[in-house]
């Protein structure tokens, strides 16, 4: 490994270097994934029980549990602030919502600069590689051999496959990560709306 790594020539350090920065980011990423497990129906309809009766303290203990998860987090902002006017309340669990949206994006925007840059650094690296190769032909003139020529080719063959070796999983991971947030914003919105709507038939009932 190490000898493809030098015959690939100098490119081959950022794109190496660009590898672990994407893969450190793949793992925290996955990591944070990971831990937002969450049975969604069992986790609404315990808080949503809790409202109706009137059990704020009962409700708000359920958040604290699954606080690791957006819509824990989501829907105790909204239970604490559940004395505000409905539209005021829907303006702050949207920002809440947008917030931990960008929480979920974290790094992303990192990662897929990598992806983009990665195979153009391979392309990079087949261009020098032919640079080098031609300057020894040119060099060699009518002497030239095959092994004269080989370090040019090895380094612009390397490069380019080792550009996409790197940019190719990278970018399904980033795709997975955007389905996953594409996922939640939708359940934090659904979810969102039966909070409001469990807020004003508590408020009416208070009312009557």
């Amino acid at each position: 490994m190490f000898s493809f790594i030098v015959k690939g020539g100098p490119v081959m350090l950022p794109i190496i270097l660009g590898s672990i920065i994407g893969l450190a980011i793949v793992i925290e990423r996955f990591w944070v994934f990971r831990g937002m497990r969450l049975n969604t129906f069992d986790f609404i309809q315990s808080v949503f029980r809790n409202i109706k009766e009137g059990k704020i303290k009962e409700a708000l203990s359920t958040c604290d549990r699954f606080i690791h998860h957006p819509l824990g987090v989501i829907f105790k902002i909204g239970i604490e602030r559940r004395n505000l006017p409905l539209e005021r309340l829907e303006k702050v669990l949207e920002q809440a919502g947008n917030n931990q949206i960008q929480k979920l994006e974290k790094y992303l925007g990192a990662l897929v600069t990598i992806v983009g840059i990665e195979p153009l650094l391979g392309f990079l690296g087949t261009i020098t590689g032919l640079i080098r190769a031609f300057m020894s032909w040119e060099q060699a003139g009518a002497n030239v051999t095959v092994s004269l020529l080989a370090a040019g080719i090895y380094e612009a063959m390397l490069t380019t496959a080792a550009g996409l070796i790197v940019a190719i999983p990278l970018y399904l991971c980033y795709n997975y990560f955007i389905s996953r947030i594409k996922s939640v914003s939708n359940e934090l919105s659904n979810h969102c709306i039966q909070l409001l709507e469990v807020i004003a038939e508590t408020k009416e009932g208070k009312g009557a």
